[in-house]
């Protein structure tokens, strides 16, 4: 799937929403998912440093044998 596709995906999922649930639902449902995002993102941030120390890590080790 490409960018156009997906963009165009997440459209037709947010209008078929829209059509089918209240103004107060679809503000739940937005913060929700907005909530979802931040914690992903937080998530895979603190994954990429964990990584990144866990690499420089081991090469300090690999340079003192």
């Amino acid at each position: 799937m490409n960018a156009c596709e997906l963009t165009a995906s997440i459209t037709l999922i947010a209008n078929s929403l829209a059509g089918k649930m209240t103004d107060d639902e679809l503000t739940a449902l937005s913060t929700m998912l907005v909530q979802l995002g931040d914690t992903l993102a937080t998530i895979v941030t603190h994954r990429s440093i964990c990584n990144n120390q866990n690499e420089k890590g081991n090469a300090l080790n690999n340079s003192e044998v």
